[in-house]
């Protein structure tokens, strides 16, 4: 969000989670260094560090079923037009565009939050190609990402 100014409940309203959730997250953020004292500035080195390390032992995740979905890891932008593959991704989502092997996303509303955000759907696909992708895919998702906070200062 940049330098915006946000509230925790249209935070969760753009995330569709609930109030109390936004709530939890942000204290939990807090308590592990990722939010500064006042929980409304991210440690970027933090974050990244956890993106760039973690995340894949945090959420591990395997392609599953063939389903109907949302793009993500390298079948979504901003990887899209730099991995040529032809194994597809995607969140599972009824109201889906494309169909590929089913990645489970890091909350149940994913899906539906990155089909009005397309900067938060870009940034989740970076971090599903750090979560199920093969070492290039790995490094390049960490490079954006890396623009991608530096550009959010």
């Amino acid at each position: 969000m940049g330098e915006q100014l946000w509230l925790q409940q249209s935070l969760a309203d753009d995330l569709h989670l609930s109030q109390s959730e936004v709530s939890e997250s942000l204290s939990r953020s807090k308590y592990a260094g990722l939010l500064n004292a006042s929980g409304k500035k991210v440690n970027l080195l933090n974050l990244l560090e956890l993106i760039e390390h973690g995340v894949k032992y945090i959420f591990p995740q395997r392609p599953g079923a063939i389903v109907r979905g949302i793009t993500t890891a390298h079948s979504a932008p901003p990887l899209k037009d730099k991995i040529v593959s032809e194994e597809i991704y995607v969140w599972p989502y009824a109201r889906g565009n494309a169909q590929g092997q089913s990645i489970e996303p890091l909350y149940k509303t994913v899906p539906i939050a990155v089909a009005s955000n397309p900067e938060l759907h870009k940034a989740l696909a970076l971090i599903d190609a750090i979560r199920v992708g093969k070492v290039r895919e790995q490094q390049l998702a960490v490079q954006l990402v890396k623009q991608q906070l530096q550009n959010a200062k």
